[in-house]
């Protein structure tokens, strides 16, 4: 996959904030801020989950973009992720996790990555507990020290890789998505 844009400022350029994408976040003052970098038709059903693992009380962060294309028409790789809002939420945020949606691959298997190790393998091992398949992620690892995920004040994040069937189910079923949030939510 070839993103079409390698900056928020060369995307902002040519496609108009509210037509073509959106920004959504709101800043609780949590040492947490949940994001989804790649939401609305890029990733779908990962803005739904972040904010709903957010809940009430954790900030959170979504870019959106609202218009049907390829997959890199709105994508930014994480590491060259760098819109203003979310650069600085993440900046005041002592930790992230960043939900991120990946192809089908025949499993349920949430791929878990970032630098936050600690909390990077508490997340794993609650979803497992919840009965959700996780694994260290090899392919996409999140490590980056520029991946929008680990620019928090403490230098680190966590990234959680869906598969796209798994993000339907949880975006069809609410007593799904509840454990899921719960889970997350009890590592963090």
């Amino acid at each position: 996959m070839t993103d079409r844009f390698d900056s928020f400022a060369a995307l902002s350029a040519k496609m108009k904030p509210d037509v073509d994408y959106r920004i959504r976040a709101e800043d609780r003052g949590s040492a947490v801020i949940l994001l989804a970098p790649h939401g609305g038709t890029v990733e779908p059903e990962t803005s739904l989950i972040a904010e709903a693992i957010a809940g009430r009380d954790y900030s959170y962060y979504l870019f959106e973009a609202l218009k049907a294309g390829a997959h890199g028409d709105f994508h930014i790789t994480s590491h060259r992720f760098d819109e203003p809002q979310a650069l600085e939420l993440v900046a005041n945020a002592q930790v992230a996790v960043a939900i991120h949606g990946r192809k089908d691959d025949g499993t349920e298997t949430v791929w878990l990555g970032g630098r936050a190790e600690a909390l990077r393998d508490a997340i794993g091992a609650a979803l497992r507990e919840a009965g959700f398949e996780a694994a260290l992620n090899t392919t996409l690892p999140g490590v980056h020290e520029t991946n929008i995920c680990n620019r928090t004040r403490s230098g680190e994040g966590v990234q959680l890789e869906l598969p796209r069937s798994l993000r339907r189910m949880l975006a069809e079923d609410a007593a799904l998505l509840e454990a899921f949030c719960l889970a997350v939510r009890r590592a963090l």
